[in-house]
């Protein structure tokens, strides 16, 4: 069994703190994990995306 010292470290967000954070419905980021445009994983009840998975996700949708 690996130590947790030699485990890197992942940052992830709630599907709910992402909502917050785009200041949309939680519906909407429900929809976008459903049609696959944004990468989560589901723990327990709870839906996590990876920090960098949320970073690519901006950067795919943005405006330019």
């Amino acid at each position: 069994m690996k130590s947790s010292k030699n485990m890197k470290k992942k940052d992830f967000y709630k599907a709910e703190d992402l909502a917050k954070l785009l200041e949309v419905n939680i519906m909407t980021i429900y929809r976008y994990i459903k049609a696959g445009r944004l990468k989560a994983y589901k723990i327990g009840r709870e839906f996590r995306i990876d920090k960098t998975e949320f970073e690519a996700f901006l950067k795919r949708v943005s405006t330019k």
